[in-house]
Parts: structure tokens; sequence; C-alpha cells
């Protein structure tokens, strides 16, 4: 094949997604994390407004995208359990929201807000121990 067709045939399947680069996997993962501060803004927004299907359906959606492939960045153990500790609270702020229970789903919310943030520092602390 020539070098000029081969190219073209690169460029093509990079531009229809077919192949996929580290900055289309970084891409991803941003806008999976964009998915779940959206259903975060949600649950926030049920809590304000005392909506508490839309609370429900919030930490319902976290907790499930906890377990996709695409929120599995790391495998070590820290990982893991950042991630056990977050979708266990966001099953907590769900049940909350079952029970119509306002003052408990608030407190869960700061709970599951407490999860992200631990687990997104530790995440930055690996990432800079690898660059060191």
């Amino acid at each position: 094949m020539k070098p000029l067709t081969l190219c073209f045939l690169l460029t093509t399947a990079v531009a229809l997604g077919l192949i996929r680069g580290p900055s289309a996997a970084a891409d991803e993962l941003d806008d999976f994390m964009r998915a779940k501060l959206i259903h975060s803004q949600n649950v926030v927004e049920g809590l304000v407004l005392g909506d508490f299907e839309k609370i429900g359906k919030g930490a319902q959606e976290m907790s499930l995208l906890s377990l996709a492939a695409t929120w599995q960045v790391l495998q070590t153990p820290q990982y893991i359990e950042y991630s056990k500790k977050f979708r266990k609270s966001a099953d907590a702020l769900s049940e909350a929201a079952r029970k119509k229970n306002l003052d408990q789903a608030t407190k869960d919310y700061n709970v599951v807000l407490q999860r992200c943030v631990e687990c997104h520092k530790y995440l930055r602390d690996v990432r800079m121990a690898r660059v060191d």
C-alpha cells in the first residue's frame, strides 16, 4: 500500500473514531466524569426543591457509573476501596430519597461529595508520584 493511501486511511479512521488514541481515552474519561457531575448537580437541585425522585435518580445514576469500566482508572486496593465507599454512600443517598428523608439525604449527599473529593485527591497524588 502506498504511504499516501495508508496515511489517508489512518487519518480517516481516526476522524471517524475507529482508532482511539490516548487523548480519545482522556476525552472519554472527561465526558464520563462530567456525567457524574451532572448527576450530582441534579441531586443538589432535588435537595433544594425537595424533589425526592430527582435525588434518588441522581444517586442511582452515580452509583451505576461507579460500576462502569470507564470508572476503573486504577486497579489499586486503595482505589477499589474508594470506589466501594462512593457506591455505598450513593446507595445510602438513594435510600434516604426513597424514604423521603430530606435531612438524611442532605447528610448522605455530603458524604458522597466527601468521597468524590477524597478519591480525586488520591488520584492527583498518584499522578504526581508517577511524574516525580
